[in-house]
């Protein structure tokens, strides 16, 4: 197939449906005109387009039934939502105290107190920002 049938038939769907401008519609007219393969793919995307158009989209009940069973949950207690939210905030704590502990464990590679000047980054961060937390934990660990 040339290059020129190619960009065609890329186009024939547009073209069947009338979604090209006038421009393109003619081109792709006067192409099919002279080559056969490029027409023949036009009559089978006609005739896929006859069959889908006789399709009946009709779904049995259950099929109905069985999405609307899945989407209705039931509500959740109010216990249950406060017993998440628990759970969220003692996770982050959890997390926070071990990330900081860890920090503290790992000294600069170079041994030259590079972990040191990374917390001094943080001083620019609003109070009780994450970064803030995250310098005065360093704080207790260094003595300051």
């Amino acid at each position: 197939m040339e290059p020129r049938c190619e960009q065609i038939r890329e186009q024939l769907s547009a073209w069947l449906d009338d979604e090209l401008e006038a421009q393109a519609r003619r081109t792709v007219a006067a192409h099919l005109e002279v080559c056969a393969g490029c027409r023949r793919e036009r009559a089978l995307l006609t005739a896929l387009d006859d069959a889908l158009g006789r399709l009946e989209a009709t779904a049995p009940p259950q099929v109905a039934e069985g999405v609307l069973a899945r989407r209705a949950r039931p509500r959740r207690r109010w216990w249950q939502s406060l017993a998440l939210a628990a759970s969220l905030m003692m996770g982050l704590t959890l997390g926070g105290a071990l990330a900081r502990d860890m920090y503290l464990l790992y000294p600069a590679a170079n041994g030259n107190g590079g972990e040191i000047l990374a917390l001094e980054d943080f001083h620019d961060f609003p109070q009780g920002s994450l970064g803030a937390v995250v310098v005065s934990y360093g704080e207790e660990g260094n003595g300051s």
